[in-house]
Parts: structure tokens; C-alpha cells; sequence
């Protein structure tokens, strides 16, 4: 049959879920599953997106193909090239807080993180007085808007990022390649479709593999209920740095995570499920911008993460995960951070909350007020990403 290839590789890998070290309960199950539901979607259209000669730019994660611990306020994209040919990359610059560009030598894998060989954001390229603009990625002499790809470039990531949801709106972009425009790809045959399924197989298997393996790289290594002083993002994004760490709370216990409302015009908080994927951000808080948060009169953003609900505008929501990931984001960022500029973590009893919350009743928010905020979020997602 032609679809063996990926239908052995879907049986493999729902053994890679069930097998995953951290599956402790049936929930831990049932996500896993539902992230390889949305693996396997993505898997597929990845496949049929290897278009190196023809290419067009695909939503590498969202709200129902996860991957990577994703950015809830992301809109992540990306295209394949390769080093020996022009790419024309053409939009319109949209409202969002930051737009950036990354030119990766490969994808991830369980054994490895792809190169960064380029990353930068928008400021580094020339846009019109209406927001359009045109990039140029070949093998030709940097200039104006041309950026040359070094030998190895396999993949170009864009980058759209929301400080505020309601408000900021998304561009446009498009990617061709300079040689080939105006002219067809050769038709499909029976042998390249064949491929293409053994292609996704490989895609879903290692997509998978490399996600389990990633904690261990970045998280793991870390005391539990910590999170590292801000450093510069592995993997090279330009202008970002992020504090990260992992949490285990039971349900009377509660987590403050306290950081300086940063001058950096991207923060940005999310919770990560053990699948390292973000947890559900369209119908609970499980993440905050700093546009988003009440800042207390101290200049401080005062998180709270627990199971029950503290009646806090800042309520992180945990959804019924006693284990998970941490992580803050800096972008477009005009000087390093230091350890003054990242978060402080205590774990506390939840009942104890109002004593050691030195801005209380500054941060209360009726049950009313609560339900508005994650209407809003409804709202937003729907707007950004399922629109």
C-alpha cells in the first residue's frame, strides 16, 4: 500500500506516547494522544511542504499542532531552501510587537538543535511608509534587504509575536523563489507520493522523539520549582532572551513567580503541559504578556500559579497539572538582561496567599472580570490564529 510507510510509523509512534517516561495517570495519557493527534496533522503537512523549488511558508505550530513548548503569543512560520538559490520574501508589516527572520541549516532531532546561521528582526531590513516590504535570501553579497544564506541553509522561520492580543494585528507574508516564478512544478507520479508518506512517517517519529528529549537538554538539569536567571534563547533567535525551569506543586500549594515589569517591549509567561507543549491557552489563563498582567504599584509582576482559584487577576492556571514547565521571554530586546531583570520563585500554601502577597487586594479580580478575560482570549485566538 501506498500509505504503509506512515500508517507503520503512526503505530510507532503511539508507542512512543505510551512508553513516554513522564506518563504517570490516564490524563498524562489522554494528552499524549491528543498531541499525537495533532502531530500527525502536521507531520503530513509538512511533507507535502518540502517545496525547495516552489516553496510557500506554513504554519509551523498552533493552537491544534503543538510542538516545542509554542508560544501562545506566536505566530510561527517557515519555508524550505536551499543555499545555492534566491529566495524573494514579500509582505506587508502588520501591528505585532516584534516580526523576526531565522535561516536554520536543518530541522530538530533527538539528537541535535539546528545551527542558527542567520536571526534578526525587522529593524534590520528597509519597509515602506505603508509597511510593505522585500527580502532577498541567496547565495549573492549581503546588502540592503539581501542577506546571504551560508552553505547549509535548509530552512527559513518567521516569527509574528503579540504583546497584546486584542489590539496588534498580523501581516502578511509570501516567500518565491527567484528563478522559478511564473513557471510549474513538474505533475505529481506515484513514486514521489510514495515518498512523500514515507517522508511524514520520519517527520511524526522524530518530531516526536526530539520533544521528549528536549526537556532533558534545557529544563531537567535544573532544581524542581526554579528558574534560571534570564540568558540568551538557545538556538540563536536574535534580540530574546529567556528564564526557564520546571514545577511540581501539589494542590494546596501555590507558586509566586515575581519579576520586574521589563522596559523590553515583548514579555511574555506561559506554562508547559510534560508534553512540552504549551497548555490551553485559548480557554484558560495558562499564559500572560506583560500587557496583559497587573503590575502591582511596586513595578512588579507577581504571578501566581496553583490548581484553585485565588480570585487573582494574575492566576495562572495549572489545569489539573501538578508537573510542568516554566518560561519567560524577552524579545526585540536593546541590551542584555541580568539576573536583577529575571524572576524570583517561592512555593507557599495556597490559604497563605493574601499574607504573602504584599499587593493583595491590588491584584483581586472578581468572578465576573475573570470570566471577561478569558472570553477576550476566546476571542483573540480565534481572531490571530483560526480566523
Amino acid at each position: 500500500m501506498l500509505t504503509q510507510p506512515f500508517a507503520d510509523a503512526v503505530v510507532e509512534a503511539e508507542k512512543v506516547i505510551r512508553e513516554a517516561g513522564h506518563v504517570r495517570s490516564e490524563q498524562d495519557l489522554v494528552e499524549g494522544y491528543d498531541y499525537l493527534a495533532g502531530s500527525i496533522q502536521a507531520s503530513l503537512m509538512l511533507a507535502w511542504a518540502y517545496e525547495r523549488d516552489f516553496p510557500y511558508f506554513v504554519q509551523s505550530t498552533g493552537p491544534h499542532t503543538k510542538m516545542g513548548l509554542d508560544n501562545p503569543d506566536a505566530l510561527y512560520f517557515h519555508s524550505y531552501i536551499r543555499d545555492d538559490a534566491e529566495y524573494v520574501v514579500t509582505g506587508k508589516r502588520g501591528t505585532t510587537t516584534d516580526l523576526s527572520f531565522q535561516v536554520l541549516n536543518g530541522d530538530y532531532s533527538p539528537v541535535d538543535v539546528p545551527d542558527s546561521l542567520a536571526a534578526f528582526d525587522d529593524r534590520r531590513i528597509d519597509i515602506d511608509a505603508d509597511g510593505h516590504f522585500e527580502v532577498r535570501f541567496g547565495p549573492g553579497q549581503a546588502g540592503p534587504n539581501y542577506f546571504t544564506l551560508a552553505p547549509g541553509s535548509a530552512m527559513l522561520v518567521v516569527r509574528e509575536v503579540y504583546s497584546d492580543w486584542d489590539t496588534e494585528q498580523r501581516g502578511t507574508i509570501r516567500i518565491r523563489r527567484a528563478d522559478t516564478t511564473g513557471t510549474a512544478p513538474p505533475p505529481r507520479t506515484r513514486d514521489a507520493l510514495s515518498k512523500r508518506y514515507g517522508v511524514a512517517g520520519k517527520i511524526l517519529l522524530s518530531r516526536l522523539r526530539t520533544f521528549l528529549a528536549f526537556p532533558e537538554w534545557f529544563y531537567l538539569n535544573q532544581p524542581v520549582n526554579t528558574m534560571n536567571e534570564p540568558r540568551s534563547t538557545p538556538g540563536g533567535l536574535a534580540t530574546q532572551f529567556s528564564s526557564a525551569g520546571h514545577f511540581e506543586l501539589a494542590e494546596d500549594q501555590a507558586m509566586i513567580i515575581t519579576v520586574p515589569k521589563s522596559e523590553a517591549p515583548y514579555q511574555g509567561f506561559q506554562l508547559g503541559s510534560p508534553w512540552y507543549i504549551s497548555t490551553d491557552y485559548i480557554n484558560h489563563q495558562t499564559s500572560l504578556t506583560a500587557e496583559q498582567a497587573r503590575t502591582d504599584p511596586d513595578g512588579m509582576i507577581r504571578l501566581v500559579l496553583a490548581e484553585r482559584n485565588p480570585g487573582l487577576a494574575n492566576w495562572i492556571e495549572l489545569t489539573g497539572h501538578e508537573r510542568g514547565y516554566v518560561q519567560i521571554r524577552w524579545q526585540r530586546l536593546s541590551r542584555d538582561l541580568g539576573p536583577e531583570d529575571g524572576p524570583r520563585v517561592e512555593v507557599v500554601p495556597f490559604d497563605e496567599l493574601p499574607r504573602r502577597l504584599p499587593h493583595h487586594e491590588h491584584a483581586r479580580t472578581t468572578e465576573q472580570q475573570w470570566r471577561a478575560r478569558i472570553a477576550a482570549r476566546q476571542a483573540a485566538v480565534h481572531g490571530r490564529m483560526l480566523g
